[in-house]
């Protein structure tokens, strides 16, 4: 009889404990979420602090960049590199729009003066003919050495691609080392954002890195907010509420 009279309390005691575990575990993983947001908001805060000094520094020739022991440090940074342009293995990517619009990225290799190497250069976007999708611009492509200014930076970016594309002029993604094959060139793994002089029959409205550093601020709110409505809605439902009703009659508020 006396075990039956204690088997409700077992209950709520069982029950109070669960409850309690599920707070704990709530209020745990969304604050270690807020934090983890917050150390990516510093991460790329970082990020975008380095390649605005980068940025801010003086010009790179084609002598410093071949000095520097690994490329990707000098990525951001500009560059006033002179050279000849390899007309012969210019690459028209396709599906690069900008400023809301469709057509090419061009990517000429330029062939560093004096030395062995080149570079990819994305000199700028043209529009595409819709009435006949394989004609390509007629590009203005100086011979001899010419110098040219920019900003270093990765690789053409790749797209999704069906299949394995076919060699031309007219491409969808740029392998660095399989087009170094193709034409016979020491080509680096980077490239080039032209920026200066620009030809008219170029756009180069190149996007700027933006660190989103605000958007996870905001995450962490929304992590820290959830945080803190499970510990306000565990205190008032498991402890100030039973003791509201369980507050004899008449006594005073």
């Amino acid at each position: 009889m006396q075990a039956a009279e204690s088997a409700p309390g077992k209950v709520r005691t069982a029950r109070a404990l669960l409850i309690a575990l599920a707070t704990l575990i709530t209020m745990g993983v969304t604050a270690s979420l807020g934090f983890w947001q917050l150390s990516r908001a510093a991460e790329k805060q970082a990020l975008e602090d380095l390649i605005n000094s980068r940025a801010s520094l003086v010009p790179w020739t084609e002598r410093d960049l071949l000095q520097v022991d690994a490329i990707h440090k000098g990525l951001h940074r500009l560059a006033r590199l002179t050279g000849e342009w390899q007309q012969n293995a210019t690459v028209f990517l396709d599906n690069r729009p900008m400023s809301g619009r469709s057509g090419f990225i061009v990517v000429t290799p330029l062939l560093l003066h004096g030395q062995s190497q080149a570079i990819l250069v994305q000199r700028g976007w043209v529009p595409r003919n819709f009435t006949d999708r394989t004609k390509v611009p007629n590009i203005a492509t100086p011979s001899g050495p010419v110098t040219i200014e920019g900003r270093l930076a990765p690789p053409p970016s790749h797209l999704f691609e069906l299949g394995r594309a076919e060699p031309g002029p007219i491409r969808q993604n740029i392998d660095v080392q399989a087009f170094a094959q193709e034409s016979k060139l020491n080509l680096l793994n980077a490239s080039l954002l032209q920026t200066a002089p620009a030809a008219s029959e170029f756009e180069r409205d190149w996007p700027r890195f933006a660190a989103g550093v605000e958007k996870h601020h905001g995450y962490a709110f929304q992590w820290f907010a959830m945080c803190a409505t499970a510990a306000l809605l565990y205190f008032w439902f498991q402890i100030i509420s039973p003791r509201r009703k369980h507050r004899p009659h008449g006594s005073e508020s």
